[in-house]
């Protein structure tokens, strides 16, 4: 869960959409890494690519704020 993602290169879209997932719908290595927590926050590309995965919805528009994206919430 610490593997890192270069946002540099995002393009002109700079919307990132933020959703809360499952642990149990992630593959294994992914679960293993989770530690007892039961959901996670993945951030997205406008196209649908899963950018990062964090612990919580806070640190999700944090990171997303940092890498210069606009962070909303998909339902």
């Amino acid at each position: 869960m610490n593997t890192q993602f270069d946002f540099g290169d995002a393009g002109e879209q700079r919307i990132v959409y933020v959703r809360p997932v499952k642990v149990a719908e992630l593959p294994d290595d992914i679960r293993e890494q989770a530690e007892g927590i039961d959901t996670l926050y993945a951030v997205h590309s406008a196209e649908g690519e899963r950018l990062a995965l964090v612990r919580d919805r806070n640190l999700a528009f944090v990171l997303a704020r940092q890498n210069d994206l606009a962070p909303v919430t998909v339902h």
